[in-house]
């Protein structure tokens, strides 16, 4: 028997086999159809595989259309309207930003804007408006919950036209774009903060819309596991440029979305081929690239790169020369058909084969040049997204090919600069009304008027009903849940709130973990509860959940867990209610942004607790922080092990001294570094009670340490102290009135967090070792100590005639005599935020852990940060010394006693 000729790579050993087997998949496509063919080729790859032959591997299609021409669904809507529709969005937009581009140089200058985003999907949006996104309803028969739209955030004016169009925004509102000191004005892009009833999410911080959005929609569906909410009809659409997704935060969570089977997700992907500079992929084809990318993690990948236009050209192509030719050409050089004309387009791209120019013979140029991508076709582009929002099992990315700047002419389509072009000659915009045919006579060209058609004319009621159709008009925002909770009293929390029993020590991580464990077992608040962690529960002590509240996993747990057997053993459940992200902190704080604003985007009231090492929090996930700010959320977030002296052996990458200084840079952001349980308890409590009984927008920052001590327990009256950041926690002893430690030879000492402790013990050391007596207060909050004394300077300096205010800080020192030592875990930043409020006649010390981090017991960290009760000492003598209470001959005696180094290196540059 003759053995078979080897199959070399690229050969084709018989032509005629190889010729009958395409024939046959030909026949199945055009008599059984697409479907049909992909199961075949599915099984014939199975088989292919059971015999180990290696398969080859491609995660791209052709660069056509997924959709062929004749699956195409068929738009219900009146093309011809929603045209002149788009058409008057695209004038009053682009009149908006040369409006504000227009003002005299004594204005300040440019005020900025973009026209040619939302000129490149204008159609884009026109669909979702006009027949696909929902708003929220409760009408019988079309409850729904509303769609979450993430708007690409430079289209942001084309938005505001069509809110102008349905009334929702005034013609004052548009001549004041970028304009919003006076509170008349339009923020410049997608901002819940400064239109809190309009935009529903923050998506110019580039990247974070993509990756919000994937957790927003992974929420939904743990809302509707959880049977909190219906969320099954709702979706979020994602709408991003292909030059954003070059940020890894828009693809870094692509797999979550595919792995949890997000089929209420839809990315759509505006492949204007253009950044902000100039093209993606000029030497590429970013569609090829992030089909590859999406299809590779397991999404449903739509491409539409190709109006009605070419239909006819791509069904005479039978030997696939166009296709080859569309396939071979780059990006940069798609950009540049576009710049140009349809003479060029001729040439430089139907010319590359005799057969693809004889096709295109019998146009004109101007025919060639009208020639569309996909996303300029209002019916390619229904069909796409009816396809999209049909599909169940997977997410969705729709890859839609446009022009940037599309109709602005030689003003900047497809041009590198149109990213930037925000004014316009005359000239241009008399091109621009004409190219949409916008009814501005020529007298009034150069005021730019917006234009509005009356209320009775076919468009404008085709506007609204369409919007009535879908429940209501977008994008529109929530600002308060029509939920209502009672938070239980602080009374509940008792086993945080009182002493320890003599000889235990616990941790204010373990303070927390007990609050919250008893805030769980609320048959009210409990289930509203979503703790978010980033795979450290066993860290933070949390471990217990696990088989209390269960980790929620959309697949249950279909395996047996290797610690079954144990009481806290890890389960995962549909209807788990812990969301365990893995090692992800930009995940996690996602999570918690969609718990966090679940009152707004779902009329949900949730309580997120995201715990976390709090180096891998503001430092890591600051942007983040920064959106959830913008996004008005509300719910605590939970730096652990927080400070840098108190996490034993992890060091410089783990030691936290700044994230409260991070922390003070959100407005909104309330933040704490309480040293005993009870102050955990307290803040927690408030936090509550602010967030969830009040709804009012702020959210919670608090570190917590990992490090044992005996607690003592709340003090009755201090609660309000607590909240608004300081306390005496330990008063010094009060010695009768002429003896020698009197008076003048008193100190204040000022503390948070751990090293509150050492200041506890450098009051011991300064009565026993000095004879001088201390008052140790215990400060929570720096930051909000600060706030309230900037507060208070500036009333005094906006109302001089009347009594001034006195800062809080100033009020709690005033009864205390002595200079001011103030010690803290973080950079010295922190604690001298409050040296303005400190009473004018006090000296006033701060001593803090500037430099990096490194590995050593605590108190070998505490010594060499400067920081301890030796410093704390010391600091104390020398302010009192400069007080001329004692003599410096003391300071030098005390640093000789405490065996401190005078010669070594400031730790700040060691």
């Amino acid at each position: 028997m003759t053995a078979a000729t080897p199959q070399q790579p690229g050969r084709d050993l018989d032509a005629q086999e190889t010729r009958e087997w395409m024939d046959a998949l030909s026949a199945v496509i055009e008599k059984a159809g697409p479907a049909r063919a992909h199961f075949l080729l599915e099984e014939l790859l199975e088989e292919a595989r059971q015999h180990s032959i290696d398969l080859p591997f491609s995660a791209t299609t052709g660069y056509v259309n997924t959709i062929e021409p004749q699956e195409e669904e068929r738009s219900p809507g009146n093309l011809e309207i929603e045209e002149r529709l788009r058409a008057y969005m695209r004038w009053n937009a682009m009149a908006m930003v040369v409006k504000a581009n227009r003002h005299n140089p004594e204005d300040g200058g440019d005020l900025g804007g973009h026209i040619g985003s939302f000129a490149s999907l204008a159609s884009l949006f026109g669909a979702g408006f006009n027949h696909f996104w929902h708003a929220e309803s409760a009408e019988p028969g079309k409850e729904h919950g509303g769609d979450c739209l993430y708007i690409q955030g430079h289209v942001s004016p084309g938005v505001y036209a069509r809110a102008y169009l349905e009334g929702r925004l005034t013609e004052e509102q548009l001549l004041n774009f970028r304009q919003e000191v006076d509170g008349k004005g339009l923020s410049s892009y997608p901002h819940p903060k400064l239109m809190p009833e309009f935009w529903q999410f923050p998506t110019v911080s580039m990247g974070l819309g993509p990756l919000m959005a994937i957790y927003q929609a992974r929420f939904l569906k743990y809302l509707h596991a959880r049977g909190i909410a219906n969320t099954e009809n709702r979706k979020v659409w994602v709408f991003c440029g292909d030059g954003e997704m070059d940020e890894v935060e828009s693809l870094g969570a692509i797999g979550l979305a595919a792995r949890e089977n997000l089929d209420n997700l839809v990315f759509v992907v505006n492949c204007n081929l253009q950044r902000l500079d100039g093209p993606v992929r000029g030497n590429g084809k970013i569609v090829q690239e992030l089909e590859g990318e999406f299809r590779g993690s397991g999404w449903n990948v739509i491409k539409l790169l190709w109006g009605s236009g070419w239909d006819a050209l791509l069904a005479r192509d039978k030997e696939g020369a166009l296709k080859k030719i569309m396939m071979d050409t780059l990006d940069g050089d798609y950009q540049a058909m576009k710049a140009n004309d349809g003479a060029y387009v001729r040439k430089h791209f139907f010319g590359r084969d005799p057969r693809t120019l004889e096709m295109v013979s019998k146009m004109s140029d101007e025919e060639i040049f009208d020639l569309r991508r996909g996303g300029h076709d209002s019916k390619k582009v229904y069909a796409a997204f009816h396809k999209a929002v049909n599909h169940t099992g997977q997410p969705t990315v729709l890859l839609i090919k446009t022009v940037k700047g599309f109709g602005m002419g030689k003003a900047g389509e497809g041009k590198n600069n149109v990213h930037q072009t925000k004014k316009l000659s005359d000239e241009d915009i008399k091109a621009f009304r004409d190219r949409f045919n916008i009814p501005v006579p020529d007298s009034e060209l150069s005021k730019i008027p917006f234009y509005k058609p009356a209320d009775d004319t076919p468009e404008m009621k085709y506007l609204h009903e369409r919007r009535k159709a879908l429940g209501g008009y977008l994008p529109h925002r929530r600002t308060h849940s029509d939920e209502s909770f009672t938070v239980p009293s602080l009374d509940t929390f008792k086993s945080v709130m009182e002493p320890t029993a003599e000889g235990r020590e616990i941790s204010t991580t373990q303070a927390y973990v007990r609050f919250l464990t008893q805030l769980l077992r609320d048959q009210a608040l409990g289930p509203r509860v979503v703790p978010i962690l980033v795979d450290e529960a066993r860290t933070f002590g949390m471990e217990g959940l696990f088989r209390q509240i269960g980790i929620y996993n959309p697949a249950g747990q279909q395996y047996t867990p290797v610690d079954k057997d144990q009481v806290m053993y890890y389960k995962e459940d549909k209807a788990g209610q812990i969301l365990q992200e893995g090692i992800n902190e930009a995940g996690g704080m996602s999570s918690w942004i969609a718990a966090a604003t679940s009152y707004s985007t779902s009329n949900r009231i949730m309580v997120p607790f995201y715990v976390y090492y709090s180096m891998f929090g503001f430092q890591r996930i600051g942007d983040l922080a920064w959106a959830a700010g913008d996004m008005q959320a509300r719910g605590f977030l939970l730096g652990g092990t927080s400070g840098r002296t108190t996490l034993n052996g992890e060091g410089l990458q783990h030691e936290d001294g700044h994230s409260h200084i991070m922390a003070n840079t959100i407005p909104n952001c309330v933040s704490y570094d309480p040293t005993f349980a009870h102050e955990v308890g307290v803040i927690l409590h408030h936090g509550l009670k602010r967030m969830v009984e009040k709804q009012d927008n702020v959210f919670y920052y608090i570190t917590l340490l990992n490090e044992n001590y005996a607690m003592p327990g709340l003090t009755p009256g201090t609660e309000e102290q607590i909240i608004k950041g300081m306390y005496l926690c330990k008063p010094g002893a009060v010695l009768p009135k002429g003896t020698s430690d009197a008076g003048d030879k008193r100190v204040q000492l000022l503390g948070s967090g751990t090293i509150l402790r050492e200041s506890i013990a450098a009051q011991t050391l300064l009565a026993t070792d000095w004879g001088i007596q201390a008052d140790v207060w215990s400060c929570p909050s720096f930051n909000e100590l600060t706030r309230d004394g900037q507060d208070a300077e500036r009333h005094n300096m906006l109302h001089p005639m009347e009594t001034p205010r006195v800062s809080f800080v100033g009020q709690q020192l005033a009864q205390h005599s002595g200079p001011v030592v103030a010690s803290t875990d973080y950079m010295k930043a922190y604690a001298e935020q409050i040296r303005p409020f400190i009473p004018k006649d006090r000296t006033y010390k701060v001593l803090g852990t500037d430099g990096f981090g490194r590995s050593d017991f605590r108190s070998k960290l505490r010594e060499h940060f400067e920081v301890n009760r030796h410093y704390i000492v010391v600091a104390a003598l020398k302010a009192l010394s400069e007080d001329g209470a004692v003599p410096v001959s003391q300071v030098a005696e005390a640093i000789k006693k405490y065996g401190i180094k005078t010669d070594k290196i400031n730790p700040l540059y060691a």
